[in-house]
């Protein structure tokens, strides 16, 4: 039996989860939350996760009852995500690696989100699409490798519902895109948007400087409320989002598609995505904000994973980078 400590703290979410033979033990976090119409710093994001750190391992050791001699490996986010945070979180990680005298493995985030939702939904071999504040990919393994087959070209889903949510000066509790996505539910009246895929990838900046410019008149003037505005942004991007993936399907021939990452949680992206998997004969995939938005079980889950294929990081290589692809990772525990 192998048990795998977590910590994650690429963002604003600080995460530390136990996971112990494919089975979360715990998975305690700890959000940042700005004022409304504000995003949030790498400087004073790392010091909610320095403040915080403690408290929250503690949480996570007497949800899971069990003691630091019971760890066998300890797991943080390597990268990609935001230097300072990063930086503050994997220093505890190293600190207690350290004094409990355990080994140490550097995970990518991004796998993390797969191997936490494969484990969670049960699906074997499916297409990813990883949806959040900072990437959006589409994905499929193949050869020992998880292979992008699209990305965005410039900003992630996340980063382009985040930001039109600070233009309507919408909380950030509990989070952007959820109140974004609250507000969509109450939108009719559609707003043709600037529509951008390129081949197998997209295209969101555009797209936001167009609704960021238009959206002061329009609600000026009457013509639309924020909640149309929130539904037809949501509409847009998200149809964008299933037409790469489809693509990604049809390639592979794959029955399967997985959706990860924060903005997976949005139960308008599964509605439209599970419509495309249905007329393909598909099954969707996905998981509740527990396990979508960042958390350390998926990092103790990726870890848990390389460590029984007989990975560790030595101290020495236990670093942290802010540009960490998906397709750099050498699956060594699938076949």
């Amino acid at each position: 039996m192998v048990v795998a400590i977590g910590f994650e703290g690429s963002a604003n979410k600080l995460g530390v989860g136990i996971v112990k033979d494919g089975v979360v033990l715990s998975n305690p976090r700890h959000t940042y939350i700005t004022p409304p119409g504000q995003g949030f710093l790498p400087k004073n994001t790392a010091q909610h996760h320095r403040e915080h750190a403690l408290e929250v391992l503690q949480k996570a050791l007497d949800e899971a009852k069990i003691s630091p001699k019971d760890i066998d490996v300890v797991c943080y986010t390597k990268g990609p995500g935001m230097g300072a945070p990063l930086v503050s979180t994997a220093i505890v990680a190293r600190t207690v690696a350290q004094l409990w005298g355990k080994p140490m493995i550097a995970v990518n985030h991004c796998i993390g989100h797969i191997e936490m939702g494969r484990l969670v939904t049960g699906a074997e071999n499916p297409i990813v699409l990883y949806v959040s504040g900072g990437n959006t990919q589409v994905i499929a393994y193949s050869q020992r490798r998880y292979r992008i087959f699209g990305e965005t070209i410039d900003i992630a889903v996340g980063n382009c519902l985040d930001r039109f949510a600070r233009v309507l000066k919408l909380s950030n509790d509990p989070s952007p895109g959820y109140n974004i996505e609250q507000l969509a539910k109450k939108g009719n009246k559609f707003l043709e948007l600037p529509y951008v895929v390129k081949g197998m990838d997209v295209s969101f900046s555009g797209l936001l400087s167009f609704i960021e410019e238009k959206a002061p008149q329009l609600l000026q003037k009457g013509e639309y409320t924020p909640e149309d505005l929130c539904f037809s942004l949501q509409e847009t991007v998200f149809a964008m989002l299933i037409e790469i993936t489809e693509r990604a399907m049809a390639h592979c021939g794959s029955q399967e598609v997985l959706i990860v990452g924060g903005v997976g949680c949005n139960k308008r992206l599964q509605e439209m995505m599970e419509t495309m998997a249905k007329e393909r004969g598909a099954k969707l995939y996905a998981t509740d904000e527990r396990f979508c938005i960042d958390n350390g079980a998926m990092i103790a889950q990726a870890g848990w994973e390389m460590f029984r294929s007989g990975q560790t990081t030595p101290l020495k290589d236990t670093t942290c980078t802010q540009r960490f692809r998906t397709d750099e990772v050498d699956i060594t525990w699938r076949s």
